[in-house]
Parts: C-alpha cells; sequence; structure tokens
C-alpha cells in the first residue's frame, strides 16, 4: 500500500469587486471555512488573494464556487513560478464606459471632499474634516484603481503603500485637531454642518448609481451598496451631530463623531499599509 503524499501549492487570484478591508475579511472567511485550504491571504492593497490548498484540482473549484457566490469575481494569476504571471489579469469588463464611471466617482469623491474640508472650517467642524477625508479616501483608492488597471503586484503594492502612508496622514492630522479642538472647545456651525452633511450622502448616493450599471466588473451590487450604505453612516451621523450641537449648544457631539470617523479611517489606512507591506515581501 502506497500513500501519495501531496505538498500544498500556493495559487493567486485577481480578485474584482472588493471596495473595503472588511471586504478582504469576507472572502478570507469564507475561503477558509472549505476543507483543505491550508493558508488564504487576501490583500485589499493588490486586489490578490493567495492560498493553499491540499489538491487544486478538486479544492480550488470549490474555493472559487464559495468565492463567487459572495458576489465578487476572481481571475487566476497563474502558479506563482513565472515573476510575469501577475502582469495578465482579466481585463474583460475594462470598457470605456466602466472607466468613464470610475471617473466619476474620482471626481464627485475627490472633489467634494475638498469642497467639505472647506467646509469643515468654514463650519468650525471637525467632524465635516474627519467626514471629507472618507470622501478623499475613496476617491484615491477608486483612482488606484483605475490607473492601476493591468499593473503587476509589485506596482499595485507600491502605489497602495503609498496612498496608505498618505491617507493615515490625514487621519492623524484630523485626530490631531479634534484633541487641539477638546481643549479649545470651540462650537461649530450647526447649521453648516447640517448643509454640508446632506450633500455628503447626496454625492455619496450619486456615485453609487455611477456604478450600478458596472456591477458584473470591479464594483458589484452587494459591494456597492455595502460601501455606500457605510459612508452614508457616516453622513447621516455628521447630520445627527449638527442637530445635537445645535439642541446642546455645545461641540461635544462633534468633536465625538469626529474622532470615531477618524478612527475607522485610521483603521482602513493600516490595513492598506499592512497589505501592500506584505505583498512586498512576498516579491
Amino acid at each position: 500500500m502506497t500513500a501519495a503524499i501531496t505538498a500544498a501549492r500556493e495559487t493567486r487570484y485577481r480578485v474584482t469587486g472588493m471596495d473595503c478591508s472588511s471586504c478582504a475579511t469576507k472572502i478570507e472567511g469564507a475561503a477558509r471555512k472549505m476543507p483543505g485550504v491550508e493558508d488564504v491571504k487576501v490583500s485589499i492593497a493588490s486586489q490578490v488573494m493567495t492560498l493553499k490548498v491540499d489538491d487544486e484540482n478538486t479544492r480550488l473549484p470549490a474555493v472559487e464556487r464559495a468565492v463567487i457566490d459572495l458576489g465578487y469575481q476572481l481571475a487566476r494569476v497563474g502558479d506563482g513560478a513565472d515573476e510575469d504571471d501577475d502582469k495578465i489579469p482579466d481585463l474583460s469588463h475594462v470598457t470605456p464606459d466602466y472607466k468613464r464611471a470610475l471617473w466619476i466617482v474620482v471626481i464627485l469623491n475627490v472633489g467634494y471632499g475638498l469642497i467639505e474640508i472647506v467646509g469643515g472650517f468654514l463650519a468650525g467642524s471637525q467632524a465635516l474634516k474627519a467626514d471629507a477625508l472618507d470622501f478623499l479616501g475613496d476617491g484615491l483608492i477608486s483612482f488606484l484603481g483605475l490607473i492601476a488597471i493591468g499593473w503587476g503586484l509589485a506596482a499595485r503594492a507600491k502605489a497602495a503603500l503609498l496612498q496608505g502612508v498618505f491617507l493615515a496622514v490625514l487621519g492623524v492630522s484630523v485626530l490631531v485637531n479634534t484633541g487641539y479642538r477638546v481643549l479649545v472647545l470651540n462650537q461649530p456651525e450647526a447649521e453648516l454642518m447640517g448643509i454640508f452633511g446632506a450633500i455628503a450622502l447626496v454625492v455619496n448616493v450619486a456615485a453609487a448609481l455611477v456604478l450600478i450599471p458596472h456591477r458584473k466588473g470591479d464594483a458589484n451590487v452587494r459591494a456597492v451598496w455595502l460601501f455606500s450604505r457605510n459612508d452614508a453612516i457616516g453622513n447621516a451621523a455628521v447630520v445627527v451631530a449638527a442637530g445635537l450641537v445645535w439642541w446642546t449648544r455645545t461641540p461635544w457631539p462633534d468633536l465625538v463623531v469626529a474622532g470615531v470617523i477618524a478612527a475607522l479611517f485610521l483603521q482602513s489606512a493600516w490595513s492598506i499599509i499592512a497589505d501592500a507591506r506584505a505583498d512586498l515581501r512576498q516579491i
């Protein structure tokens, strides 16, 4: 009787449809539940899933179905033996209309992010400034996805690392400024806070509507709406904080919301940095 021993091999996939670190966590969780999966890592920075299974022929199709059932798309990029494998991603969904939609999303997010930062200074609101960072972060992620189409793993990881560091610096600046405001306690303009928060909600909905026709490409329905829902919650929190500032005549609601949004923003930035560094170590 002969026992066959099969060494686990590393397989990589390009994942489309991921918009945030929670998407990567969800995909990892689904893959780990599948029989025969020995290790799995999903990088939001490079949009790559790396896994090891005990039997490629039987295990990989099952993992692929599990991830696709979540609403994401996979394109295998090789077995790791060829350094250039990751430079040939599946670009079948990349159409002129799709690129145009991404550009619209970038302009909406970055454009309104800059406007909201100005509004934050005018209203004296830390929550508006923190929400503006969320818009800038969304815009930068979409921009990276747009310009990195067809890039190899190393280039995507380096670009994501720079992006993550930039976002982290922005997040820290808001937290430091919020701490300063805790000491100074200047009351923001509640009316301006509410106006800018309501406009932010409209902009997020508009960005989602632009991407929905392309849900079978990089932005599937579930990912788009989960991302938009999270942003909308942040926008609603700003509007609620504005109402509480007006009602209580104190700046504390604004500061609390700013701290929460900035902390979540920093967590996302750290995930991008950690994934990018891990990808660069593997190259």
